[in-house]
């Protein structure tokens, strides 16, 4: 399940873009300001942002700006606006967006351009492939993890979530992203299911400084798999 943010400040165009993306299967959280997307998206994880370009406290220009600043430069960011002047799409373009889209919105069209972003960024792995990290090799088609070449046992859930983290080394996780992508769950008030399974993770893992891998959590945001320096994993 992919998670999407949408700035966009009609309520009833939000939910009609909303209910078009989650009848496709995505999940989707609306900001009516990008001050509040910002200050939700330091916190929270998405794989794909889907801005207005016009809203109140904060455009989508000020949003992409912090996107590429603060989040990441690969997550695909996605225009949706009435403006259609040719120097607008080129000045999104070449502020980091990955496409525009002018409205009114087509259902069909927007499905199309949101898959493609998607499948762009996933195409840069492929899925399939086993991933070598240090010492560890996750095996995705047999869904099994190896450290130095032994075999950990793992629930499926487990396999699922260390996958996750395995595949976004570096990058921080936010609860409700893992809750969401593993669990296809939402909720605003977290149980400590994710906490449990970061420690059963990190336990039978071993992911610590000798392994070349800490898993660690990130204060008021969530938890990020890291590789570990030379230093530290010599423990001076």
């Amino acid at each position: 399940m992919f998670r999407i943010a949408i700035l966009e400040d009609d309520a009833a165009q939000a939910e009609l873009v909303a209910r078009w993306l989650r009848d496709a299967g995505c999940a989707c959280v609306v900001f009516a300001s990008g001050h509040m997307l910002m200050q939700n998206a330091f916190r929270e994880s998405y794989d794909l942002f889907l801005l207005d370009w016009r809203t109140p406290n904060g455009s989508g220009e000020d949003v992409l700006k912090w996107i590429r600043q603060h989040v990441s430069d690969a997550i695909p960011v996605l225009f949706a606006t009435a403006m259609n002047r040719e120097q607008d799409i080129v000045h999104a373009l070449d502020l980091g967006a990955d496409d525009y889209l002018v409205k009114p919105l087509r259902q069909a069209e927007l499905l199309a351009r949101v898959r493609a972003l998607l499948r762009r960024t996933a195409a840069k792995e492929d899925v399939d492939a086993p991933i070598h990290v240090g010492p560890y090799v996750v095996d995705v088609r047999h869904r099994e993890i190896t450290l130095h070449a032994e075999r950990i046992e793992l629930t499926q859930r487990e396999f699922d979530l260390a996958l996750l983290l395995f595949r976004n080394v570096g990058r921080i996780l936010s609860r409700g992203y893992m809750l969401q992508v593993v669990w296809g769950q939402q909720a605003d008030i977290y149980t400590r299911r994710i906490d449990t399974h970061i420690s059963q993770i990190r336990r039978k893992l071993k992911l610590h400084a000798d392994n070349g891998l800490k898993l660690g959590a990130v204060y008021q945001h969530g938890y990020r798999l890291e590789l570990t320096t030379d230093q530290e994993a010599s423990g001076s």
